[in-house]
């Protein structure tokens, strides 16, 4: 649910941030597939538009630790939101309060922060924990759902092009190699908080 309130990402900055749900799945491949679609604050904005470009930083322990401290209040507050709702400046003023309180300058702050988090995290293999990249990623879960033998022909058709459209688009790279090895290091932790996030 917070990523209704998150600045939409390039096409592969949110697949990225699928990737990062579909770590923290253990269900089928359909299931991963289908967290590849957008949350619907992310569907308004049209493909070809152009979104915010991601301002990559350099994570700190501190950065880290920060988010998975806030996570459980940020969900108290996003999980009453409706779907299609923007929220108010109440909520706003609260999702300021808990970034605030768990050492960001404020919710953007905080925000550009799981940003750079995910964008680390959809390049992990789940089965490894270890760095891929992105397309390695979303090509093994291709082959797994290609290989799902359960899946009814629509639902894998619509996956795979989901998938295959993610592939085609420029993989945005990681600046701060650094950001790797730190979110290597918190990589269970982060994807059990952040992992439902993106559903």
């Amino acid at each position: 649910m917070t990523a209704l309130l998150r600045p939409a990402l390039t096409a592969f900055g949110v697949a990225c941030l699928v990737c990062a749900a579909t770590l923290a799945s253990s269900g089928t491949a359909f299931a991963q597939a289908k967290q590849q679609q957008p949350a619907p604050a992310q569907q308004a904005a049209p493909a070809q538009q152009q979104a915010p470009a991601l301002k990559q930083v350099a994570l700190t322990d501190k950065q880290l630790d920060g988010v998975l401290a806030a996570q459980k209040d940020m969900d108290a507050i996003t999980e009453k939101l409706s779907e299609n709702t923007a929220p108010d400046q109440k909520v706003i003023a609260q999702l300021e309060e808990v970034a605030k309180k768990h050492g960001f300058a404020g919710y953007d702050d905080y925000n550009n922060v799981v940003d750079n988090i995910s964008l680390v995290i959809g390049g992990f293999d789940p089965a490894t924990k270890k760095y891929v990249g992105p397309e390695a990623v979303i090509k093994a879960q291709i082959a797994q759902i290609q290989a799902d033998k359960k899946l009814p022909a629509k639902e894998k058709k619509e996956a795979l092009d989901e998938l295959n459209q993610a592939l085609k688009t420029p993989a945005l790279q990681v600046e701060n190699k650094g950001n790797i090895e730190l979110v290597a290091k918190y990589y269970d932790k982060l994807v059990a908080a952040l992992g439902d996030d993106e559903n």
